[in-house]
């Protein structure tokens, strides 16, 4: 970084993060909307936390995975909607330079940590379907537990050096941020306005790049080969019930992975203005929403547990 970029570097002390800017009205419409579902996001996926966790029959490495996806959900909207609904409510809609990037780390971290998971779910099935000799010896709790502390620790470290870079940027002027959170794209659009920063980009770029499209396509390839294991299979019952386990997976992928793309895979590119925000939105809060009821409504084990959970026969 050069002495003048140094000199003119952090002297933006807050951001304003515009959100869904209309009229009050609208506003404390919108509040409503998101307050709601920010609730029923945190119920439904402490639901199946507590399922798995009091039903002895679901103490298996496929619903202790699922367990630490939806602990991993409650914390992912956490990093990013109780500042969407204060901000609702706020006129000044500000946040500090430090809460920003606090946020920026932990809300990429955690989806980081969510697209490993996502990824060891798809071998655990890979295992259960297409080796299911081996799956009792290989997946073992232990070895479950060891890749359950791996998304974890993994996750929370990739994302280090692009907040790290972001730390060092030159932010002099603009500090509007056209978005409901602290993200990657618009950061580093404000600071190209004070100085050209293209490695920085490339590098954030990158890395975010190399992470999506590599468990993407490991997600993809481990499904191509459970499909193909199905479809051999000679009864008509075991496909729908070997299906029936993927299919909630594969629905939570996509919508995971399709907005995912459109918003990280070239952050600062300049899309569609307004776009990214949508976007994120989806990714962040309204798939956090959708994966309890995914994931229970196919599956006649997780609805038994979770109907003990909530109280019924």
């Amino acid at each position: 970084m050069t002495a003048e970029a140094r000199n003119i570097s952090h002297t933006v002390t807050e951001f304003i993060l515009l959100g869904f800017p209309c009229r009050w009205e609208i506003q404390i419409f919108l509040f409503s909307i998101f307050f709601v579902t920010y609730i029923l996001t945190l119920l439904g996926n402490m639901a199946i936390v507590c399922a798995v966790h009091w039903d002895p029959r679901l103490h298996t490495p496929m619903y202790i995975l699922l367990a630490n996806f939806s602990f991993l959900e409650i914390c992912y909207v956490n990093s990013d909607v109780p500042n969407m609904l204060a901000n609702f409510l706020s006129q000044t809609k500000n946040i500090s330079f430090a809460r920003c990037l606090l946020q920026l780390y932990f809300f990429f971290s955690l989806g980081t940590t969510e697209c490993l998971f996502l990824s060891i779910m798809a071998y655990d099935r890979f295992l259960a379907i297409c080796r299911p000799l081996h799956y009792p010896t290989i997946m073992t709790i232990k070895f479950c537990s060891s890749l359950v502390i791996f998304c974890w620790v993994y996750g929370f470290l990739w994302f280090l050096i692009p907040v790290i870079l972001v730390t060092q940027l030159p932010f002099c002027g603009p500090n509007v941020i056209d978005d409901f959170l602290c993200d990657l794209g618009p950061l580093l659009a404000l600071a190209s306005a004070c100085v050209p920063i293209p490695g920085t980009v490339v590098i954030c770029g990158t890395m975010s790049s190399l992470l999506i499209f590599a468990t993407f396509f490991y997600i993809i390839g481990s499904y191509t080969l459970v499909l193909r294991a199905v479809m051999q299979v000679p009864s008509v019952a075991g496909r729908k019930k070997a299906f029936s386990t993927c299919s909630s997976h594969l629905a939570v992928v996509f919508l995971f992975y399709g907005s995912v793309m459109m918003t990280y895979v070239s952050p600062g590119s300049g899309q569609a203005k307004g776009m990214q925000k949508f976007t994120t939105l989806f990714y962040s809060v309204l798939t956090p929403f959708f994966n309890p009821m995914i994931y229970s409504l196919r599956n006649k084990e997780m609805k038994d547990a979770l109907k003990k959970v909530l109280g019924g026969s």
